[in-house]
């Protein structure tokens, strides 16, 4: 048996029964994610308060004048709950690998990829939910998911050579109007409420996601017309059928398992840190997020993924298919050598390979073994690391995420590559507004470091 085979077997085993009944057990009776909410949070307020006492005067450790003007790397200074990240070993969503969520999360019937709602619930409480409570929140999501009708007219009016992040970021912004949240504060709410109508305008950010998102592509890149949102399908699959690829069943599970590896990535990262930020200011979640997708459109951040499949197919184009191992490192020398990077290799925190890369190619492998696009990606894999580490151009040669997705997304005839960072935008808000609620539940303040000037800074060591 393979070992792409032998692992599903094994998922099969470790996961509870969830795909067979999905479609056909009520979810009238399962707890919703407030409920669990309002259970968990007097907890946790104890248990931070526990902890702050015992080590709140407790060294985080030193930072250095390099690390200040190295962009913060590796300085210890936020709390995020949802997830954290080794260098070594990857993410871990509330203490599980990657692995381990395909393992222990429901799936759709049929289905072999976790489902993002069980992800974000998996995200918010820190609890595996049953296969209840995560058909319980699809239907929430697709109850709160139609857009006010000015915001449909705001997308339709922006002319269709707006990059669609910008179309994006403008929507979520507009969702503004209608804040739970900001209402219930200029009605002068209690501190101590604050997360219940955060909560609510998180949920309806990530329920109307899909809408944006599938009335940005079809205008861009469609015709304009959109498909209503079906109250009996997963998250993944209505995003899927607003993309017009809801009769691809794989691409479907190709969302699944996106969304859900793209979710999260702890809190120092510029989307993540953007929508904490400017949440700790009080902003709506709608304003937060807007704020974080403004950051994840940068080049050096969400836009990678682009540049990567760019640099493949320059590649392809150059050395043909099938190329000989030699052609390709000749290639990647070439790039090295005329001052540019190797796109989708490195990562500020990581020192192996990316679990996220890792999860999208044994995807690869099991759907698309043959795939000339993808092949090409499994050579880069083999030769780009060795040549990084002779080259001495990177502490971590080894792939990220961003490697391997826009191969995927290409191979079932997503070429509009304007539009990848879109679905990362996507997916992302489920890290994000997950930790939102908690900052509002446990009364984090307003985030403000300290910052010097480079004057500054010489004169605090002058004479040293």
């Amino acid at each position: 048996m393979s070992f792409i085979a032998s692992r599903s077997a094994l998922r099969a085993q470790l996961r509870p029964s969830f795909a067979r009944t999905f479609a056909s057990t009520p979810a009238a009776h399962a707890q919703s994610l407030k409920e669990r909410l309002t259970e968990l949070i007097p907890k946790e307020i104890e248990n931070v308060k526990a902890v702050r006492a015992a080590h709140g005067n407790k060294s985080f450790g030193e930072m250095t004048v390099d690390q200040a003007y190295g962009g913060m790397r590796g300085i210890k200074g936020l709390i995020w709950e949802g997830s954290v990240l080794d260098a070594d070993e990857g993410i871990r969503f509330r203490g599980l690998t990657i692995p381990e969520v395909q393992q222990k999360l429901p799936t759709a019937p049929g289905g072999t990829e976790p489902l993002p709602e069980a992800l974000f619930w998996l995200l918010v409480t820190g609890e595996v939910p049953t296969e209840e409570q995560v058909k319980g929140l699809s239907q929430e999501w697709a109850a709160r998911a139609e857009l006010p009708k000015f915001v449909e007219e705001l997308i339709d009016r922006c002319p269709n050579t707006l990059h669609p992040m910008t179309q994006f970021s403008i929507a979520v912004n507009a969702l503004n109007h209608d804040s739970a949240f900001a209402k219930a504060y200029s009605n002068g709410v209690h501190k101590r409420e604050y997360w219940k109508t955060t909560f609510d305008d998180s949920m309806d950010l990530i329920a109307k996601l899909p809408n944006i998102a599938g009335r940005i592509f079809r205008n861009v890149f469609g015709d304009g017309k959109l498909p209503a949102i079906d109250a009996n399908k997963d998250y993944s699959a209505n995003l899927a059928t607003l993309l017009g690829y809801g009769d691809n069943k794989d691409f479907v599970e190709l969302m699944r398992l996106y969304i859900t590896i793209h979710s999260d990535h702890e809190g120092g990262n510029v989307s993540a840190h953007t929508g904490h930020l400017v949440g700790s200011a009080l902003s709506d979640p709608f304003l937060a997020f807007a704020a974080s997708l403004n950051g994840l459109a940068g080049p050096l951040h969400g836009l990678a993924n682009q540049e990567v499949l760019r640099w493949v197919q320059k590649m392809r184009a150059e050395v043909g298919e099938e190329p000989s191992d030699e052609k390709v490192a000749e290639y990647v020398w070439s790039t090295l050598k005329s001052g540019q990077v190797v796109p989708g290799y490195g990562h500020a925190v990581l020192r192996k390979t990316d679990p996220r890369y890792t999860a999208q190619r044994e995807f690869a492998l099991k759907h698309l073994p043959n795939d000339p696009g993808f092949k090409l990606v499994g050579q880069i894999y083999k030769i780009v690391p060795n040549i990084l580490l002779e080259a001495g151009k990177a502490k971590n040669p080894w792939p990220n995420v961003d490697a391997h997705s826009g191969v995927l997304l290409t191979y079932y005839g997503l070429h509009q590559q304007d539009f990848y960072t879109v679905l990362f935008g996507v997916s992302r808000a489920f890290g994000v507004v997950s930790q939102l609620i908690w900052d509002r539940a446990l009364g984090m303040p307003l985030e403000r470091p300290k910052s010097y000037s480079t004057d500054a800074i010489k004169k605090m060591f002058e004479g040293k």
